[in-house]
């Protein structure tokens, strides 16, 4: 019943999938931490910097991000991202795209866990004579991750769906591959059934797991 898989790279394509999930995720993390920080700063141009990057960039949608990252960075400006071939350079712009776009949700969630730190924690901190930078880092920021795991489960999970644009650039991921054995082959039903269960395996035991990490990491008010 499955013959039709034959010939196919099927792990080979939910490994990409998996590639561009795991390099997005760590880097809009980062990013979406910046700009979280940036976003409490007592500088108001930092603050008006992320404000304007989240409402712009969140509103924008991923397949143009996507698209503007190879027609735009690539082909117009020759952005390449220290790649050698088509298929790395299509690659590393794909990452990149997906972290400007995810890391305004990332630094939306964080916001909502800083505000569930007490005022009078950072007050009490600076009153030891704390610089804004040391608050964040050692009592805010650790408190805010803590509350916000859930959240960052659910970005998570919306990263790794959302990876099937990458096909767009003609990215060699799990979608790309979907969208090949559909025009060859005549199994539309199963292929697709193949394809969701594929992404059911990557998403559901993150939900869980991270949803388990929640209840472990709860900070108790």
């Amino acid at each position: 019943m499955f013959d039709f898989l034959e010939g196919y790279d099927l792990l080979g394509a939910f490994w990409v999938t998996v590639q561009l999930t795991v390099l997005s995720a760590l880097g809009s993390l980062i990013w979406g931490t910046l700009l979280a920080g940036m976003k409490v700063s007592p500088v108001p141009l930092m603050r008006g910097f992320a404000t304007a990057y989240v409402n712009v960039v969140r509103n924008i949608p991923l397949t143009v991000l996507i698209v503007f990252s190879s027609l735009g960075l690539y082909q117009t400006l020759g952005v390449a991202l220290g790649g050698d071939d088509t298929d790395t350079i299509n690659f590393r712009l794909a990452v990149l795209a997906m972290i400007a776009y995810t890391a305004a949700f990332v630094c939306e969630a964080l916001r909502s866990g800083i505000n569930t730190v007490p005022v009078g924690q950072a007050e009490a901190a600076r009153a030891l004579g704390l610089s804004f930078t040391q608050v964040l880092r050692l009592i805010i920021l650790p408190q805010a991750f803590r509350a916000v795991v859930n959240p960052l489960s659910n970005v998570l999970i919306a990263l790794t769906k959302n990876t099937t644009v990458a096909s767009a650039i003609g990215v060699a991921e799990a979608s790309y591959l979907m969208k090949g054995m559909i025009e060859n082959e005549a199994q539309l039903i199963l292929i697709s059934l193949v394809f969701a269960l594929g992404f059911v395996v990557l998403t559901l035991p993150t939900g869980l797991i991270l949803g388990w990490v929640s209840k472990k990491v709860a900070v108790k008010r």
